[in-house]
């Protein structure tokens, strides 16, 4: 049985990272105010896997996405996912290249289905994360929040993920986002009741009882939060410290020796 995990996202828009609420976007800092205030070398183990995603309105600058996911990248020990604009494989590779271990698709998934199948041909299923976003009437939207489906969110979700090749779901409440006031678990009413591949619960997580909340659903296998100032600190320890001693199971990190382990590699280099 697959351990739960705990996630923490990153919105990335031309250079600089941002809170979200409501799908409306706030700038915080660059990545060097980011590696000042978020040492991800640390707050590693305290989460289980670093999404990634380019939010960019407009034109994107695909390489120096890829160069702020390979800074990321070389400071984590744990896997990252990586997307947002990815219209060809070309940037899967490049992704993949720089650091990440999986890609999230999200609005591809409706206007190319068959870069879907090339992605997962290539790197496998297990590679690919559909993001899916979802508002209060339970509508799907893409494009950013932009462009609403004429599927409701019932038939999207069974769609992605029985038709399509992917690995998992990153499930995301537009009503919620941002709003530190939990999540919206009827969202996983939405899904198939067969659902075989892992859900990621995202939008409104803002203190670990919500992420406890989150995990205790049996649809649920990650929870995830993108609010960078809701943990700040060592608030991710203090908040896995409580998931644990209330019996969620996740892994387990011997931190101090891994502590141990990487300054020790460090200080050899």
């Amino acid at each position: 049985m697959l351990k739960k995990r705990v996630i923490f996202t990153l919105l990335y828009d031309h250079g600089s990272f941002m809170l979200s609420r409501n799908f409306c976007l706030q700038k915080v800092g660059n990545l060097r105010w980011l590696q000042k205030n978020y040492n991800f070398s640390q707050i590693a183990f305290s989460i289980d896997e670093l999404i990634i995603l380019d939010v960019s309105k407009g034109e994107r600058d695909q390489d120096k996405f890829c160069e702020h996911v390979k800074a990321l990248a070389e400071d984590c020990f744990i896997p990252i996912a990586a997307g947002g604009g990815i219209r060809d494989l070309e940037l899967a590779r490049k992704l993949l290249n720089s650091g990440a271990d999986k890609i999230v698709i999200n609005s591809d998934l409706k206007t190319n289905p068959k870069l879907i199948e090339l992605v997962a041909k290539e790197f496998g299923r297990q590679c690919l994360v559909a993001s899916i976003d979802v508002n209060k009437e339970n509508t799907v939207w893409i494009q950013n929040g932009t462009e609403k489906l004429d599927l409701s969110a019932r038939e999207w979700l069974a769609y992605v993920s029985q038709e399509l090749p992917i690995g998992e779901i990153y499930l995301n409440s537009m009503e919620n986002d941002g709003t530190g006031q939990g999540y919206r678990l009827e969202l996983l009413d939405l899904l198939p009741p067969s659902v075989s591949v892992p859900v990621i619960l995202a939008g409104g997580a803002g203190k670990y009882h919500h992420l406890i909340e989150g995990l205790l659903h049996k649809k649920v296998n990650a929870v995830a939060t993108a609010h960078l100032f809701n943990f700040v600190g060592n608030g991710l320890e203090l908040a896995r410290d409580e998931m644990l001693n209330e019996g969620i199971d996740l892994p387990r990190w011997d931190i101090q020796t891994a502590k141990n382990m990487k300054n020790c590699c460090a200080n050899s280099q």
